[in-house]
């Protein structure tokens, strides 16, 4: 098989592992996904994997439910000296259900994984995920019963995942307000990121 796509065949897997190990619970295989230095990005968590791993659980605990679907994914590897990176983007859907004002409610956000992937000990590990939120969506499981949401409060959430910060601070999560999304100056510096990391630059965390 040609090199460069063995290599991202391998990449993909990792991507995929992920989804299917943490949306199991599967921690103990999900935290081999990681790169030792690894580092989660999400609206209600920034920091360590591991600590990612912590929380997550805690969230199960408490009856939170999130899962992620892939779609395709577009992977970039570093050469010569910088073999040993990639760039990996894939589409997602991120699926949180709950409820809403007292409604019980799927939150739908669609948009892409952008994965800073490093070769360690001889696997692709990763090292930084920072999602991109496109668009978001509620639809609440019985169609009659749509949740009166708060429009002030709705507003003030980013647009790509406005949805999903609602339910997410509605039960207790700090969201951030600033990730990237579909377009604007945040996505931007994020592709220039990645560009000097595959490069050879240090990562801009």
């Amino acid at each position: 098989m040609d090199t460069t796509l063995n290599e991202e065949l391998l990449i993909r897997r990792l991507v995929e592992r992920w989804a299917v190990w943490r949306d199991a619970g599967d921690w103990k295989r999900f935290a081999t996904c990681w790169h030792p230095d690894g580092v989660m990005m999400a609206t209600w968590f920034q920091g360590p994997y591991k600590e990612f791993i912590r929380v997550t659980q805690e969230g199960w605990a408490k009856g939170v439910s999130i899962l992620h679907f892939l779609g395709g994914s577009a992977i970039e590897l570093g050469t010569g000296a910088n073999a040993g990176r990639a760039i990996a983007q894939t589409k997602m859907t991120i699926s949180q259900r709950g409820l809403v004002e007292g409604v019980p409610c799927d939150i739908v956000c669609t948009g892409r994984f952008y994965d800073f992937v490093t070769k360690h000990e001889g696997e692709w590990k990763l090292l930084h995920r920072q999602p991109i939120y496109e668009k978001d969506r509620i639809d609440p499981l019985d169609p009659a019963a749509a949740p009166k949401l708060d429009a002030t409060r709705l507003a003030g959430f980013p647009e790509g995942y406005r949805h999903l910060a609602y339910i997410q601070t509605g039960i207790g999560y700090r969201v951030k307000l600033d990730m990237p999304m579909l377009k604007g100056a945040v996505v931007e510096e994020l592709y220039r990121r990645g560009a000097r990391w595959l490069a050879g630059g240090a990562l801009e965390r």
